[in-house]
């Protein structure tokens, strides 16, 4: 798939507010500073698409851009941001979570983990509440630049073995990096099959 058109339609905080066009919805989420508005950027081939920023927690609302008029790439509020404070945190979670589990246009779900560190608690807790709600994802590692490939690989085994503690199979894994645009086909080929899927 070839990306030719990436428009920003709206931010917002209450999922009646968001797009009611039944287009298909790819969400990515991940943890703050994982590097998700830099991996949305290069995805879209639009290095201004996204916001991206040294400050952790930046993406607040949850954002709709149109892609190629056909489907909706949604950037999510990223979780476990310690500085914000527990209000906003409470209220982020409840839209993330009313989004996530009732928002009937969300095909997938790319939660973005850290290439370079070891299984993170909140990200293992993150993906195990999608599989019990149901919420189809994939597994997206991000910076893979910044480590070497026996390094990566090690790490992936790591997230395998955790993974299959409480899952039978583990989701699609894909491994991108926002620097060399790496992965970026491979998740949007991923992409443009579930659409087909969806057309029948």
């Amino acid at each position: 798939m070839i990306i030719k058109e990436a428009v920003f339609v709206i931010s917002n905080d209450k999922l009646e507010n968001c797009p009611k066009d039944g287009l298909a919805e790819f969400a990515f989420i991940g943890r703050s500073n994982v590097g998700k508005s830099s991996l949305i950027n290069m995805i879209t081939g639009n290095k201004k698409l996204a916001k991206t920023s040294g400050r952790p927690g930046k993406t607040q609302l949850i954002n709709h851009f149109i892609i190629n008029k056909s489907w909706y790439l949604v950037d999510l509020p990223g979780y476990g941001y310690a500085k914000a404070s527990k209000n906003a945190r409470a209220k982020w979670e409840v839209f993330i979570s009313d989004y996530l589990t009732k928002r009937e246009t969300l095909v997938n779900v790319f939660v973005l983990l850290d290439s370079r560190l070891d299984p993170q608690q909140i990200d293992l807790e993150f993906m195990n509440w999608c599989g019990e709600k149901q919420i189809p994802f994939s597994m997206v590692f991000t910076k893979i630049d910044k480590l070497s490939s026996t390094a990566l690989q090690k790490n992936l085994a790591k997230y395998k073995k955790e993974m299959l503690k409480n899952w039978d199979a583990i989701p699609p894994v894909f491994t991108s990096s926002a620097e060399s645009a790496f992965g970026k086909e491979k998740i949007l080929n991923y992409i443009e099959a579930i659409n087909k899927n969806l057309e029948g």
